[in-house]
């Protein structure tokens, strides 16, 4: 067995000094003027800067530094954390445990679930709130800059406290080379805590380890400079806005980041209150948690009731940055804006009250277990809203393929496939099959790596050059954000299909059938580890070799009408400093504009009341269904004859909504949803998707909802039969889609022809 803690310091060590090693090369490139000798003078001159720099960052209260503090430090935790992954990833390889012992592999899915969660994502987003928000808002600074100061230095010690472990460990072995063994027994047991980032009592009250007192200190400690942080961004919000930046016309970063504030301003006392009562339990004797007291179940409840609100915390500065980001980078403001905020508003309360959703494995009372489910899925109808939203204002955009916009349409894939698996989870039956399995695993992940770290790497490029005046090199980028989906997908999608096998997760030792799954698992999660370094490589380098701007509008965002507050203040600053002339493009693209828009298909050519609209447009939506329908039944008809559709789906539809088995019944079903449900969807849909023709938008809405009938009606074929039954489904369905609109907007046409025959 290898040692677990001299093998992650040697990789942080490594790491660490192949930094310092592009930090060195970097500067060594430049030319100095005494003809690149380094003499002694000049050496003491670097040396005294480096002393003067370090003051500085550690007494400074400008939120631009602050902001670049929490990055670093949230950059450093990640790596820290994506060591113990890759290492945890390692042990996966082979079946038995023969990298690392049992213990071993809990303490490192301890220790990066904690550090991930807890002192990397968090702190990024606070990092990058700091250092954009004022400047989004018009504000000078935060709203209490010495605050925000103390609230990111208390991170640090945090940290090293939570990690503690580790330290102590490599300490005390190296000592044991010169030193005998009793005097520094009490080096030589600490190790990094095993009981499972859940901290689940009662194995986290009799565990004798003493580190786990240190990281509930550390978690402690962070609770209290996530809640400070919180408190600043709230006032900064509300009060250092400029006159001319209204609640209406608040960007969507500053909306997500005030929500999340908010919940954190919940979450987090809740959180520091439990760590309280469970360090009370493990050295004073209450009984806040055992059995004679509140029982193990009562830190589940309070564990959980901070656990699911933080992954929204998590979670929405992410898709603040989302919203933010792709709009840039596909010529078109962000559609539905009001819907999006409504959505933030939506899941940041729902994230409230589903926290039992993690315990109905734990035999809660059934009807409370039924409120939970309900809640659970109803907090996927403003995640989806949003993935709308995302995909609208992608629709009939001028896309740039760069980095950012790479790293945005992955983490929407990304985030949908996580999205859909946990609506399966919210459901009872369904998650207690499901809860101790890597398909848990594959969800989360999907969603808190694939949407995440996604968008942090894609504002680091994004907003690269407003920081340092340089840009990255973008060809490494785009191939980086490519490895970065790539190897996300590979890694997590695999955990999620040996999930559903039934492979139970936080085990060391696994069957030897899932060798081949787990490593390809591995591979992906390696090559998730070399795109971060590739980017850590790209900031670092580019800090010192990167092209200079030459253009005070870097990305083109006038042509858009999108030039923000940030970079009108990178515009002045450019002026002002290195007499730049203000960049002013050639021609300016319309964006979407809602009221610019032609009428939808729902009110064009319609007049009278609401309900005469939606009445008028619902029989014509019935009217093509039904020719759509009657289309499609001979796409389907003639797949019946050859061989490779089965009529018996049709029975088993009707029996799946209670009725006879019969197929005439499941005919007629099938002719009811054609002509009523679909019709009235395909026309919320062509009103969602403006700009496009009415015949295109029906063969792409045909074509989506083939996917589902596929599932829905495949009764086992393979081979050429499955080939034949995809086709005909598909061709089918295009007839669907052609047959409803062409003669939606036949009559759609006579009625607006007769209408103006009236008024003539």
């Amino acid at each position: 067995m290898m040692n677990r803690a001299i093998v992650e310091a040697t990789a942080l060590g490594v790491l660490l000094a192949a930094c310092l090693a592009v930090w060195w090369g970097a500067r060594g490139r430049r030319v100095l003027s005494d003809g690149g000798v380094v003499e002694r003078e000049s050496i003491r001159n670097e040396f005294d800067r480096l002393q003067r720099a370090a003051l500085r960052w550690l007494t400074t209260t400008d939120h631009k530094d602050v902001g670049l503090l929490y990055i670093v430090f949230g950059t450093v935790a990640g790596v820290w954390g994506g060591i113990d992954a890759m290492m945890m990833r390692t042990e996966l390889l082979t079946p038995a445990a023969d990298i690392w012992t049992p213990e071993t592999y809990n303490a490192l899915f301890t220790t990066h679930g904690l550090t991930m969660l807890i002192f990397f994502a968090a702190p990024v987003f606070f990092g990058i709130g700091n250092y954009v928000l004022p400047l989004l808002l018009g504000a000078d600074d935060m709203a209490f800059p010495r605050v925000n100061a103390i609230g990111f230095w208390l991170l640090p010690p945090a940290l090293l406290l939570a990690r503690a472990g580790l330290f102590i460990q490599v300490g005390g072995q190296l000592l044991n080379l010169v030193l005998p063994a009793e005097p520094i027994r009490f080096l030589l047991t600490v190790r990094e805590v095993g009981v499972g980032w859940t901290l689940y009592a009662p194995l986290s009250i009799q565990s004798p380890n003493p580190q786990l007192d240190l990281l509930l200190l550390g978690l402690h400690l962070s609770g209290i400079a996530t809640t400070i942080g919180a408190i600043n961004f709230i006032a900064t919000v509300f009060y250092e806005r400029a006159d001319d930046v209204t609640w209406a016309s608040l960007d969507i970063f500053s909306w997500n980041m005030l929500v999340t504030s908010g919940l954190a301003l919940f979450a987090f006392p809740l959180l520091g209150s439990a760590i309280v009562m469970l360090l009370l339990d493990r050295n004073f004797g209450t009984t806040f948690f055992t059995s004679d007291g509140g029982g193990a179940l009562l830190w589940q409840h309070l564990f959980w009731f901070w656990g699911h609100p933080e992954v929204y915390i998590l979670f929405l500065p992410a898709t603040g940055l989302m919203s933010l980001l792709l709009p840039k980078f596909v010529g078109r403001k962000l559609f539905g804006f009001r819907a999006v905020v409504y959505s933030t508003l939506g899941l940041s309360v729902l994230s409230f009250g589903v926290w039992a959703h993690h315990m109905f494995v734990t035999g809660i009372d059934p009807r409370i277990g039924a409120s939970f489910m309900a809640v659970s899925i109803a907090i996927a109808v403003p995640s989806a809203i949003k993935v709308f939203n995302w995909l609208t204002t992608m629709w009939d955009g001028n896309i740039r393929m760069t980095a950012p916009l790479i790293l945005c349409a992955g983490g929407i894939g990304t985030f949908i496939i996580g999205g859909v698996t946990g609506v399966f989870l919210a459901v009872i039956p369904i998650d207690i099959l499901y809860h101790g399995t890597y398909y848990v695993v594959g969800h989360f992940h999907l969603i808190v790596v694939g949407i995440i770290p996604f968008m942090m790497i894609a504002a680091s490029y994004y907003w690269y050059p407003l920081i340092t005046g340089r840009w990255y090199d973008r060809r490494l980028a785009r191939f980086q954000s490519v490895l970065l989906v790539f190897g996300g997908t590979v890694a997590f999608m695999t955990l999620l299909v040996i999930g559903g096998l039934g492979l139970p997760r936080r085990q060391a030792i696994y069957p030897a059938e899932f060798q081949l799954a787990q490593q390809i698992a591995t591979v992906g999660s390696y090559v998730v580890g070399i795109s971060a370094l590739l980017w850590l490589y790209n900031m670092l380098a580019s800090y010192w070799q990167g092209d200079r701007v030459e253009s005070t509008d870097p990305w083109n965002l006038k042509k858009t009408n999108q030039f923000t507050n940030e970079w009108q203040w990178f515009e002045a600053r450019m002026v002002d400093r290195y007499d730049m002339t203000p960049t002013e493009p050639e021609t300016v693209r319309r964006s979407y504009a809602p009221e610019a828009e032609a009428a939808s298909s729902l009110s064009s050519g319609a007049v009278g009341s609401t309900w005469r609209i939606v009445a008028s447009n619902a029989s014509l939506a019935a009217i093509g269904g039904f020719v759509g329908t009657v289309l499609m039944a001979g796409g389907l008809g003639t797949a019946a004859l050859v061989g490779v559709f089965d009529l018996v789906s049709l029975i088993e539809l009707a029996e799946l909504v209670g009725l006879p088995p019969n197929p005439i019944l499941g005919v007629g079903l099938f002719l009811v949803g054609g002509t009523v449900t679909w019709p009235l969807l395909f026309l919320a849909f062509s009103d969602y998707l403006p700009g496009r023709m009415l015949f295109e938008t029906g063969l792409v809405f045909a074509t989506i909802i083939s996917s589902g009938f596929i599932l829905a009606f495949y009764t086992g074929q393979s081979g050429l039969a499955l080939v034949g039954y995809l086709a005909f489904v598909l061709v089918a369905h295009w007839a669907y889609g052609l047959g409803l609109t062409v003669t939606f907007r036949y009559l759609q046409t006579r009625r607006r022809d007769r209408l103006e025959a009236g008024d003539a």
